[in-house]
């Protein structure tokens, strides 16, 4: 199956939610191991709030990104519809 080109908006908005996403990873794993670092943790719940923000951000324009009640759907049900990540 072949998708429509989508705007650069779309792959600007993907890039930075998979980097913030990354940080949180990062930050995970460093907290696994220095669980009383009090900046860290701040950053954690900093990023963690960016990421939700750039998440509804994309959703309102593309579309569902998570699915098993990750994201909500819109009345379309648009969530088949728009590319797999690996298809971008």
């Amino acid at each position: 199956m072949s998708y429509k080109q989508l705007p650069d908006e779309y792959y600007k908005l993907l890039e930075e939610l998979q980097a913030v996403d990354f940080v949180l990873v990062e930050l995970t794993l460093y907290l696994d191991t220095h669980p009383n670092d009090m900046q860290a943790l701040q950053q954690f719940n900093q990023y963690a709030a960016y990421s939700k923000q750039l998440r509804q951000n994309f959703e309102a324009k593309f579309g569902m990104l998570t699915q098993y009640g990750g994201s909500f759907a819109d009345a379309n049900w648009s969530w088949g519809t728009a590319p797999w990540p690996w298809q971008v």
